[in-house]
């Protein structure tokens, strides 16, 4: 009997506490709650699991390789890491158009029933699902240090799960060079561009400053008293140079003179004999004059010269000296001419004169032979000389290039000073613009001979695309064996709760416990036995058909799982 807990009189009683064989009986007499949910548990998870398509992962994965030259030897232009380029090629190959031409490409074909039912953009989400990259690290020192990552995809057919990673792989390889060439074709085109424009505006700029000087030239803002006391030292200088000159430009005509009065008697030795040497005198003269003449005009150049360094062209001794030049020429031509002439007609006379027998003795031989040494000798002198008046001609040119400094610094004026720093530290600042782009220049165009080498940072392929032999999901068996404990911990709960609902007492138990009174013995309920038999049937009916249906759908599930996996 039980009572109502609402009745008139009730008094509420605690549960007592169960024991092993309470829990025995209590499965016992809800052994249809239990054993009903944990059918239907398998029957479901066991369809769901056999009806869920076999998908199959295919992975690769590429390894970054280091540059194999040094940075300090060659430096690069990408101003990337690979690594953080490889997280930019992912966001550009898992674009929706990139996606979108690998879903749809001939010989993939991906996800068709998919593409029937749904719009592409949401198989392109679910392709983006599938893809997985992750970037690991492999072991290595410092800066240099390699990485690699690794791409997989999920897809039912395992033929074209490695097809499209093989696609996935190639697109990051052919990204990675593209994007490094891109690069390096931008870097190279704006190098370019810039150094085109620094050499436009320095040479701009050194015209500017050229016109700049030669429109104010003697008046470029210098210190005046400095450069005036280095001015006279070196004019100083110069004029201790013009004298060395002079001196040695004496005595190298003068070797001159002896050596062609030398080579003089030697030829006219062997024109005429003992019995006419009266020419000799005359010419010994003329020769005499001749290199007096040589040696005034050399000096007066000399002189010429230094005046034009220190004043102008119109200048009165600068006229007078060129004048005084001009004669001195006009005298020493004249002369020249009338030895030639005289010359000539010795040697004419000579030659129509009658032959006469040239007496060879030991006195002549002598002669002769004193000749050729005296005129050796005087040829080693006079290229002595040469040397030495080389030298000082370069040690004169150096003093003029520094009076030619120091008189440029000593025309300057105040007035033009801001003007012209002005233009020099704009042409220095150009000036090293351009050479810092000649560098980058430089640079780029190792660094694209370096790419060009395939020597920089690059992708190689680690591990070739994979062709998967056993699915990697659904894991069937967990299915069924998680779906079987779910079940069975659902049966027990409704169980407990059916339990928890009936407050009859089950046994005598149940008897002591509520009542406190001792049992003396009990009679057991009779049932009717046909309705025992009847309940007993309905409830094999029932239990057969839920086991038929349940076969059937697991057998319905085997079977698509069968016909769609071989």
């Amino acid at each position: 009997m039980t009572a109502s807990p609402t009745a008139p009189g009730y008094v509420a009683i605690s549960r007592r506490t169960l024991d092993v064989e309470d829990y025995i009986d209590l499965a016992r007499r809800h052994v249809a709650w239990i054993a009903g949910p944990v059918l239907a548990g398998i029957v479901v998870s066991t369809v769901i699991a056999f009806s869920l398509p076999n998908v199959y992962i295919s992975s690769a994965e590429m390894q970054i390789t280091p540059a194999t030259i040094s940075e300090s030897i060659v430096k690069t232009t990408i101003n990337q890491a690979l690594t953080d380029r490889i997280i930019l090629m992912e966001n550009e190959i898992l674009s929706r158009t990139s996606l979108s031409n690998i879903i749809q490409a001939p010989q993939l074909d991906l996800y068709k029933s998919d593409r029937a039912s749904k719009p592409i953009e949401d198989v392109i989400d679910t392709m983006k699902g599938d893809i997985h990259i992750q970037v690991d690290s492999l072991p290595g020192e410092g800066s240099r240090r390699a990485s690699a990552f690794s791409i997989s995809f999920r897809y039912p057919d395992r033929i074209k799960a490695q097809a499209t990673v093989q696609m996935l792989v190639t697109k990051f390889s052919d990204s990675d060079i593209t994007t490094q060439r891109t690069t390096q074709a931008a870097a190279n085109s704006f190098v370019h561009d810039e150094l085109s424009e620094a050499k436009a505006k320095l040479d701009q700029i050194d015209e500017e400053l050229t016109k700049f000087k030669v429109a104010n030239s003697g008046k470029l803002p210098e210190q005046s008293n400095l450069n005036m006391a280095q001015l006279t030292s070196l004019q100083q200088q110069l004029s201790t140079q013009n004298d060395s000159l002079n001196r040695l430009a004496q005595e190298k005509l003068q070797l001159d003179t002896r050596l062609k009065t030398l080579q003089q008697q030697l030829q006219l030795f062997d024109m005429f004999d003992k019995e006419t040497p009266a020419t000799a005198p005359v010419m010994k003269l003329q020769n005499d004059q001749l290199a007096a003449l040589n040696r005034t005009i050399e000096i007066t150049e000399s002189n010429l010269a230094q005046l034009h360094q220190i004043y102008k062209s119109n200048y009165p001794d600068i006229r007078d000296a060129e004048a005084r030049l001009g004669e001195l020429k006009s005298e020493r031509d004249a002369l020249q001419k009338k030895q030639d002439e005289e010359q000539a007609r010795l040697i004419e006379a000579a030659k129509n004169a009658p032959a006469k027998k040239i007496s060879t003795n030991r006195a002549e031989a002598e002669r002769v032979t004193s000749l050729h040494g005296d005129i050796d000798a005087t040829n080693a002198l006079i290229q002595t000389k040469e040397m030495e008046h080389k030298n000082l001609q370069n040690q004169e040119a150096y003093i003029n290039k520094q009076i030619d400094a120091v008189q440029a610094k000593l025309a300057a004026t105040s007035g033009l000073e801001g003007t012209f720093s002005e233009m020099v530290a704009n042409q220095r600042a150009a000036s090293e613009k351009y050479q810092t782009l000649q560098k980058q220049q430089q640079m780029t165009e190792q660094s694209g001979a370096l790419l060009e080498r395939k020597a920089g940072e690059t992708l190689l392929v680690l591990d070739p695309p994979s062709l998967p032999q056993q699915p990697a999901a659904p894991k069937r068996w967990m299915i069924i064996g998680a779906g079987t404990g779910i079940a069975f911990i659902l049966g027990l709960v409704l169980a407990g709760v059916q339990e928890a609902k009936d407050t009859s007492l089950k046994n005598l138990k149940d008897v002591r416990a509520y009542t406190n009174l001792p049992v003396l013995s009990s009679i057991p309920l009779l049932e009717n036995t046909m309705l025992v038999r009847r309940k007993r049937r309905i409830a094999y009916l029932a239990w057969s058909a839920a086991v038929i249906i349940g076969i059937m759908a697991v057998t319905a599930s085997l079977y698509y799982h069968l016909t769609t996996t071989v």
